[in-house]
């Protein structure tokens, strides 16, 4: 067998004619070492691939267990780090930034909007398909993650499309970022075309963020104008409508459609004042991803005064509220976002135990599957388990992927 898989991996690269490169010290079964030196000489751009990848020289796996990589990390020398810490321990996808929260995408789009609002005048990426060669290689799903409804650069290139303010100009939040009218069709129908074209590119899963309306005080909330409101329409409406819209548009693709949404979704009743209503996603999305870190629970949830102190109890709990409202037969699977920050000052600094006791509550529920959330893209090593076969973290040196 691993003969077999070697022999599939190098076919794959012989037919779409991009770079390898392994610099990890013990990369996976299959994969052939390539130096640094070959890795800058063969990295170079190619054509928009004229067909979806194909998932049985490149299956999915099961679990999966993923790390958040931004644009940043994914477009320098990091990125080979980050592969180096995914070939010797559980790590087997990324989920990519392609569309970030500042409207900047990963790479030079042919969407006309992108064109049209200068997304492509801050793409980071020349080299994507050599990248994504190089970690589809190493066995690491690539995870496209777009962000919709928080986007300043749209908001700014087509007013139209954006929350306004009731004096005048573009409605920000707390940060003075501007957002786009969620009521609004045209800005959905913008992300199903960012990730269509991603799929294209060679991403085998698209994953949404921001699926939602700003979580902002009401006091704010009041001097925004929502233009594309129907009448007697919801926030909840809009949402559940528009998720529907993502999934029926990227069907034909053949790829998981995921949606990102706050952990708390699972436990309250309502919309949350944002238009996330948990049983909105189950019958629409192939994965739900609750966003249950501690540290953004409010004091008291659960009983606990500091919630973020417990990261295995918060996690539990926010995940078994979201078993009890998914059908076991028929729901989405879930995949939780675990915390691998530490936010501020705030303590406890969130140490490879603390991320580990988010991984024992979801495992203990039978939850498989998960992804780090780290806003830097920096990871412990020791908070993963070493691959099967390979060196215990604590011999593999470098505690994290800086």
């Amino acid at each position: 067998m691993p003969r077999l898989r070697s022999v599939r991996l190098l076919t794959a690269a012989l037919l779409v004619s991009r770079g390898l490169f392994a610099q990890a010290p013990a990369p996976r079964a299959g994969v052939i070492p390539v130096t640094a030196e070959q890795l800058r000489l063969n990295l170079r751009g190619h054509a928009l691939p004229l067909a979806v990848p194909d998932t049985t020289l490149f299956p999915p796996p099961d679990p999966v267990r993923a790390l958040y990589v931004n644009a940043w990390a994914f477009t320098t020398s990091k990125l080979w780090r980050l592969v180096a810490l995914a070939d010797s321990t559980e790590i087997n996808a990324f989920v990519i930034d392609v569309k970030d929260d500042t409207g900047c995408l990963l790479y030079r789009s042919r969407v006309v909007t992108a064109r049209q609002i200068g997304a492509n005048d801050c793409a980071r990426a020349r080299d994507i398909a050599a990248r994504l060669d190089s970690v589809r290689l190493h066995d690491i799903l690539p995870i496209a993650r777009i962000v919709v409804a928080k986007d300043p650069l749209l908001a700014t290139g087509k007013p139209a499309w954006a929350v306004r303010h009731r004096d005048g100009g573009l409605w920000t939040d707390r940060i003075g970022m501007a957002w786009v009218d969620a009521y609004n069709d045209s800005v959905w129908i913008y992300a199903a075309q960012l990730a269509a074209e991603a799929v294209q590119r060679g991403f085998a899963e698209v994953q949404f963020d921001y699926v939602r309306f700003p979580d902002e005080p009401r006091s704010r909330m009041a001097t925004a104008v929502f233009g594309a409101r129907r009448a007697g329409d919801t926030q909840r409406a809009a949402v559940r409508r528009s998720v529907r819209l993502l999934k029926q548009r990227l069907a034909p693709l053949g790829v998981p459609v995921t949606f990102d949404i706050f952990g708390l979704t699972a436990t309250y009743a309502g919309d949350m004042g944002i238009g996330q209503v948990w049983e909105d996603f189950l019958d629409v999305a192939d994965v739900v991803l609750p966003m249950v870190y501690p540290s953004h629970y409010y004091a008291g949830a659960y009983g606990y005064q500091r919630p973020n102190h417990h990261p295995y109890q918060i996690v539990r709990n926010a995940l078994r509220d979201a078993q009890a409202r998914t059908p076991a037969a028929s729901g989405p699977e879930i995949r939780p976002y675990l915390q691998a920050f530490t936010l501020g000052r705030r303590k406890p600094r969130y140490t490879p135990h603390e991320i580990r006791e988010q991984i024992r509550a979801a495992e203990e529920l039978g939850i498989r599957s998960w992804v780090l959330w780290n806003p830097r893209s920096v990871y412990q090593r020791d908070a993963l388990r070493p691959l099967r076969g390979g060196p215990l973290a604590a011999d593999l040196g470098d505690a994290s992927a800086q």
